[in-house]
């Protein structure tokens, strides 16, 4: 029976993890005022939950009992180290004669307020704008260091180096932990508009490993830009909270009952949530409406004209390149000409579209990226270039991390051959 109860709480504990350790971690983050005491004190709170709630019970409000042991435990710690560094002694005292003071309840707010001061402590114009990205989806997303890496297309070690650094300068810079005031927000909020959408990016495409979404990082990223549009209801704000709505519309449609990548011309239309469309439209009409508009704003609006299409076929596409045009100056970026370059092809042919994508290449600027030896590929097939095709292919399956889309450019190879 006594193990019955312990793998029941074992099953809830790992659930709370999943849920709420970064909120957690967030709440200790404050209290402590150091992320790796805080990081130490989260999985010692975990242990000692495991330890206690199968006699106990699992509280009522996990989250606070968490926050709370996890505070004493760091406390525990400190005084250990003090025997070895005096000066850590007066800050246990300090954090024990805080801890009376520690609410008995977390209330939602708090915990709020705890991850909006997380990530723009994380976002600081103090740090480097890399670290401000990695910290931030390391700490308050949890990724791991393996995953940010991967966003960044850099070693882990070097990436794990760059998360140490931005830390030790929080802590010796001294850095607030604290939501900017209204006059200083909107000037903080580009840094953390960019962090948010590469967490969704990462929820709405993993990657890497076996399923090609991620939807808990999906729905953290969205709640994060309800907060944001909610605190400061700035145009890009409004913009990239359209934009991932609008993508997060099609998630039920981009897989088989088999987890099998469909392309967007394929999906099933009646699986879209339409209410996600409804509420990421008007979003993005009010942004438009402000003329104080950037590059989120410009692609939410290329997605709705998607998401306003009955079908495929009748596809705007000659607005859509309109909008890709406007957004190519406000973001002259490589994957942005390769987007447009593909809804060229849509609206133009094939050929016209191949073409800006081998001038493309010809920078070298794309070369490792799969996506655009993907879109060569296709081309190349639909104009009956086959051995190119083949070529492009392969290419771009070689690169490729994520299974469902190696498993999509495997049966496409296939078929060629």
């Amino acid at each position: 029976m006594q193990d019955g109860a312990a793998a029941h709480v074992r099953e809830r504990v790992d659930a709370i993890y999943r849920s709420d350790s970064r909120r957690v971690l967030a709440t200790l983050i404050r209290l402590l005022g150091d992320f790796d005491l805080a990081e130490e004190a989260l999985h010692d709170a975990i242990a000692e939950a495991l330890e206690r709630w199968p006699e106990g019970g699992v509280p009522a409000n996990p989250c606070a009992w968490l926050v709370s042991a996890g505070r004493f435990k760091a406390i525990d710690r400190l005084r250990r180290r003090a025997k070895f560094d005096a000066t850590l002694a007066s800050l246990a005292a300090r954090f024990d004669g805080d801890a009376a003071s520690l609410p008995p309840e977390l209330d939602e707010d708090g915990v709020v307020d705890d991850r909006l001061r997380l990530i723009f402590t994380c976002c600081h114009p103090a740090l480097n704008p890399d670290a401000q990205i990695a910290l931030t989806l390391r700490e308050v997303c949890g990724l791991t260091t393996e995953e940010v890496a991967h966003a960044f297309l850099t070693p882990a070690p070097t990436l794990a180096q760059r998360i140490v650094r931005a830390k030790a300068k929080i802590r010796d810079a001294r850095i607030p932990y604290e939501i900017p005031s209204r006059v200083d927000l909107p000037g903080r909020l580009d840094s953390v508009l960019h962090v948010v959408y590469l967490v969704f990016n990462e929820g709405y495409l993993a990657s890497s490993g076996a399923s090609l979404t991620r939807p808990d990082l999906s729905a953290e990223a969205l709640r994060l830009g309800r907060l944001l549009v909610e605190l400061l209801p700035e145009p890009e704000a409004m913009g990239l909270l359209a934009l991932m709505l609008l993508h997060e519309a099609r998630r039920a449609a981009r897989t088989s009952a088999s987890g099998e990548l469909i392309l967007l011309e394929d999906q099933d239309r009646a699986r879209w949530n339409r209410g996600q469309i409804e509420e990421g439209v008007a979003l993005v009409e009010r942004a438009l409406a402000s003329r104080r508009f950037g590059p989120y704003t410009l692609q939410a609006a290329i997605a709705a004209v998607h998401a306003e299409a009955p079908n495929a076929a009748v596809t705007d596409w000659r607005q859509i390149v309109g909008l890709y045009d406007v957004l190519l100056k406000a973001d002259p970026s490589p994957v942005v000409a390769l987007n447009r370059a593909a809804a060229v092809a849509m609206w133009e042919g094939p050929e016209a579209g191949l073409a800006l994508i081998d001038d493309l290449f010809a920078t070298g600027q794309l070369a490792g990226y799969h996506l655009a030896h993907a879109a060569k590929a296709d081309l190349c097939r639909r104009l009956g270039r086959t051995t190119e095709a083949i070529a492009a292919y392969e290419r771009a399956a070689s690169l490729a991390t994520q299974e469902p889309e190696r498993r999509f450019l495997a049966r496409r190879l296939a078929e060629l051959r």
